[in-house]
């Protein structure tokens, strides 16, 4: 194989992927700020830390992830302008629930095929999101995989650096019995849960085109509404609340219950009022017509709730105003209490092992007993 055209011949196509960095090149610029000291193409990115030395004691963070089987809709759809977004979604407020400031993200974009104007639309939709988050995306890689993914198939991930001041960390030791737990409206599913959902689809025969009158769109743009990104909305309330904000939890896969769980100490717990937000159409119809149980869903979806925020009590006033303010729909949906009282208020309400929580994804958090019924 010593053609000049070999490579091409295995299927990868390197002026492929030039043109698709070209039609990316000016999305990505308006990411960028002085911080960014290398420009796209290079072989890795440059940010200047100098801006460090004015914290005391500055702790870095990180996080990466990606958006799930959410990327087979999109491609079923041939929508792929919105996906990015979900990607900082999921990676930014990862970030931003330790009271972190994010600074950068790189993306990674693997695809049976490059088709320049696709990963284009792609990269467009992580730019934008970086720009409504204050984060620089500085780098990022596209791969051809011919043989191993289908043409038309490609995926996703992103990492992302924040920065915080050492004191200004939010941890489960801060939280404290008598703390109120606020929920900050989801946008809808986000980016979890979808290989149920694409389970239950196929269960009831529907398309992605379907109207579906709860929603007043298909069944497909329904489930592409991007993820709503929290990030400015969190970091306005650090600011403003400083040391009664004692702790943030972004509720991705596993559910409210799960992700809440993660931020509260051992010793501590919380009882969360199921009836304390409207639950959006989208989990209603997935409820109702896929026949399944709130139990599934709630393990599994977000169920309208994408931000939970505990603060001190007295400053509930002020949490509430500043996230209003940000644009946030929120509503105090629980309170912390001591694991016994937690223990004592799920045996007075004969609770089943299905409504307390205790732990997730290898952390030894607090128990969250979930009470009432879920309302329309």
């Amino acid at each position: 194989m010593t053609e000049p055209n070999a490579y091409a011949k295995a299927g990868v196509d390197v002026a492929a992927g030039d043109r698709a960095v070209e039609l990316m090149r000016a999305s990505v610029k308006a990411t960028l700020g002085p911080q960014v000291m290398a420009g796209l193409g290079g072989f890795a990115g440059l940010w200047d830390a100098a801006g460090l030395k004015n914290f005391d004691h500055p702790v870095l963070v990180t996080s990466t992830d990606g958006v799930g089987t959410k990327l087979a809709v999109a491609q079923a759809m041939g929508v792929h302008q919105t996906i990015g977004f979900d990607l900082v979604g999921m990676v930014v407020d990862d970030i931003v629930v330790t009271g972190a400031e994010p600074l950068f993200m790189t993306d990674y974009i693997a695809a049976g095929k490059v088709e320049p104007g696709r990963i284009a639309a792609v990269v467009e939709g992580i730019a934008a999101a970086c720009r409504a988050t204050g984060t620089a995306l500085i780098g990022g890689e596209t791969a051809e995989h011919p043989g191993v993914m289908r043409p038309d198939e490609y995926d996703l991930a992103g990492a992302g650096v924040g920065v915080v001041e050492r004191a200004d960390l939010l941890g489960p030791e801060r939280v404290r019995p008598g703390d109120v737990i606020l929920g900050l409206a989801s946008s809808g599913l986000h980016s979890n849960g979808y290989s149920l959902v694409r389970a239950v689809v196929r269960e009831l025969g529907w398309s992605w085109e379907r109207p579906v009158p709860e929603f007043g769109r298909t069944l497909g743009e329904e489930l592409l509404e991007p993820t709503r990104l929290y990030t400015r909305s969190v970091l306005a309330l650090a600011r403003q609340l400083g040391p009664d904000l004692h702790g943030l939890s972004h509720v991705t896969g596993g559910g409210l219950a799960a992700n809440l769980s993660r931020v509260l100490p051992p010793g501590l717990g919380a009882v969360v009022s199921r009836a304390a937000w409207p639950v959006p159409p989208v989990f209603q119809v997935l409820h109702q017509a896929g026949r399944l149980g709130w139990t599934d869903l709630e393990r599994s979806l977000n169920l309208g709730i994408g931000m939970a925020a505990v603060v001190a009590e007295p400053a509930l006033g002020r949490a509430q105003a500043v996230l209003a303010a940000a644009g946030e729909q929120v509503a105090p949906i629980g309170r912390v209490a001591s694991a016994a009282d937690v223990q004592a208020e799920a045996m007075a309400r004969a609770a089943g092992p299905a409504d307390l929580t205790s732990g997730a994804k290898g952390v030894e958090g607090g128990a969250v007993l979930l009470v009432d019924e879920y309302r329309a």
